[in-house]
């Protein structure tokens, strides 16, 4: 496995981690009640924090215990991070248009907030999904 490769699976890892512990968290927050009335900033924050965080480490670590013969990427690792860049760009492209609506029509932060949120964790996703399928069975 590359050293970009691993880098994929750690981003898609982290991503998935963090938004889903997000959303448990943001539960946790309504209390019961509406969610768009739960103090979600401070979790919200701490997700994106703690995702750049993780990845980071989590990168290192990888390497740590299975290092990579080399770490400089070759024309197909180019190639597939063009490729999977581009998708998850084009996602988050296409479904900030969601967002965008939610402040023309003047809704509440928290739905805003986390449509943004969950429209950059689809392109995350959807971008390390994109890049593994080429490092597996190509284009």
């Amino acid at each position: 496995m590359s050293y970009e490769e691993k880098g994929t699976w750690v981003y898609l890892v982290v991503s998935l981690v963090t938004y889903a512990a997000y959303l448990i968290r943001l539960v946790d927050l309504a209390a019961g009640g509406a969610l768009a009335d739960a103090p979600y900033t401070g979790a919200l924050l701490w997700a994106v924090g703690v995702s750049i965080a993780l990845s980071v480490v989590g990168r290192v670590g990888f390497e740590i215990v299975k290092p990579s013969e080399r770490r400089t990427g070759d024309v197909r690792d180019k190639e597939v991070n063009r490729r999977g860049e581009y998708v998850g760009g084009l996602l988050v492209t296409i479904g900030m248009v969601l967002p965008f609506a939610l402040a023309v029509v003047e809704a509440r932060h928290f739905w805003i907030a986390n449509a943004m949120y969950t429209v950059f964790t689809l392109g995350a996703v959807v971008g390390s999904l994109v890049k593994l399928h080429a490092y597996r069975r190509g284009f």
